[in-house]
């Protein structure tokens, strides 16, 4: 990956807001990105200084190695599980939406 998609990916995630979630996917997409994967493999790689938590799988549910800290950081945001999985419906990001920057 180039250096300004991975940049892009960074800002992306860095943009989204406290309080919402967003998947893999959605970064990918709005970083024009073929695979999910990929953003995952910025946010391994370079991911320690933006809010990594706030990206999350696909089905709502953090992966598990990162389980734990994810979803504590995400409570203290407001955004609660329901059980282990996060209501996409209540707390997707929409960049589109009222506020988006």
């Amino acid at each position: 990956m180039d250096e300004e998609t991975h940049e892009l990916v960074r800002e992306i995630v860095s943009g989204v807001p406290a309080g919402t979630v967003a998947t893999y996917g959605d970064v990918a997409a709005l970083a024009g990105l073929p695979n999910p994967r990929m953003v995952g493999q910025v946010l391994r790689e370079d991911g320690g200084d933006i809010p990594w938590h706030r990206i999350i799988r696909a089905d709502g549910v953090p992966a598990a190695h990162l389980r734990s800290e994810q979803l504590a950081r995400l409570r203290a945001e407001g955004v609660l599980a329901e059980g282990q999985r996060i209501s996409l419906t209540r707390y997707r990001w929409n960049p589109e939406g009222p506020g988006a920057g």
